[in-house]
């Protein structure tokens, strides 16, 4: 059985850095690519970065390009988000997901698994 569980999320300044990881288990995390979504009260869930299973290629929301870096350790399990240059509107509930196909997608139904989420919450 496949499990995601993310971590690191909390409240942070605008202009401030967070660091988000997420570690998999059950399955061969080495050939799934990763994705980070995220949700806010009241707004459907948004797509944020995906990594391929080598890392070699990854892709960004428009709204995140140039602030958030998304990466992964194979001999660990993990992949990371980290958030630098954070905005009051990047707060949300933070979701990593996996796509045990392999595909680098922004589409929430192409992911298989997912984390319980953490908050992240950008003060102004």
């Amino acid at each position: 059985q496949v499990q995601v569980v993310e971590s690191g999320g909390g409240l942070v300044q605008a202009g401030g850095s967070l660091r988000l990881s997420c570690a998999a288990s059950g399955g061969l995390f080495s050939r799934y690519s990763m994705g980070w979504f995220r949700q806010a009260p009241g707004k459907e869930r948004e797509f944020v970065a995906a990594i391929s299973w080598s890392g070699q290629t990854t892709t960004y929301a428009d709204s995140v390009k140039g602030r958030f870096t998304i990466s992964r350790d194979n001999g660990k399990n993990t992949v990371a988000l980290q958030m630098s240059s954070l905005k009051p509107e990047d707060t949300a509930a933070y979701y990593c997901a996996l796509d045990t196909r392999g595909l680098v997608t922004s589409r929430p139904a192409e992911y298989d698994y997912w984390g319980q989420g953490t908050q992240v919450t950008v003060s102004s």
